[in-house]
């Protein structure tokens, strides 16, 4: 996969209600949404001396992190994650992993190779002490548009949690709120170029573009 485009913007509960009906009409809702929105929940990786972390508050240009993710409590799919940045965009790899390797992570046993980016992970654990730190939770409305490969989403009431073996509790509601009430995050990720009309009902000119981690919210958060 090539690297894409990734632009994020602090946005609140009404601009998030007036894009989705703009939106609504011209783009369709991704496969994992079957109503208003999906849960996503991640454990994020991080090694003893906190690279990761610190190389998203230094807004360092070349960096990538490892993470586990699953949706909406469906445990039947689950994926080890590397994503990349550098030069503002991102790309991201994955790999299917079974229920039963996940909790090896969880307990700390690292020794779990079947894959590239297993086998990868695992070498991280060894050479720089690479384990899981947190988990980070929010909810997802996302849509779509073939043309330029758009993806608009909005991520809301984002939360997390130290606890990382309580992760495949997902009838369990434990993470806490990480961000101020009403606010959430709008991402518009695209390939080469992001269509006219698109472009025209988000109205990105209008709002103001950040640059943060969900994962490095959490972290100072909860830290």
């Amino acid at each position: 996969m090539e690297y894409r485009h990734e632009l994020k913007f602090l946005v609140s509960d009404l601009t998030i209600e007036k894009l989705r009906y703009r939106l609504a009409p011209f783009m369709d809702n991704d496969e994992h949404q079957q109503g208003e929105f999906y849960t996503i929940r991640s454990l994020y990786f991080d090694d003893y001396f906190d690279s990761c972390l610190n190389e998203n508050l230094a807004g360092t240009d070349d960096r990538f992190k490892y993470r586990i993710r699953y949706y909406s409590g469906n445990l039947d799919y689950i994926n080890l994650e590397k994503k990349y940045k550098k030069r503002g965009m991102t790309k991201k790899e994955a790999e299917a992993l079974e229920i039963n390797q996940v909790k090896s992570y969880i307990t700390g046993d690292s020794d779990v190779t079947k894959g590239r980016l297993t086998t990868e992970l695992f070498a991280a654990s060894m050479k720089s002490g690479m384990q899981p730190k947190c988990i980070v939770e929010y909810d997802r409305c996302a849509f779509v548009e073939p043309v330029g490969n758009v993806r608009i989403t909005f991520d809301m009431n984002l939360r997390g949690s130290t606890e990382v073996e309580r992760f495949l509790e997902s009838d369990v509601e434990f993470a806490l709120p990480v961000m101020e009430p009403g606010m959430h995050i709008l991402e518009v990720k695209y390939d080469e170029f992001l269509p006219r009309h698109i472009l025209q009902l988000v109205d990105i000119n209008s709002l103001q573009r950040q640059s943060f981690s969900k994962y490095a919210i959490v972290r100072e958060v909860l830290s």
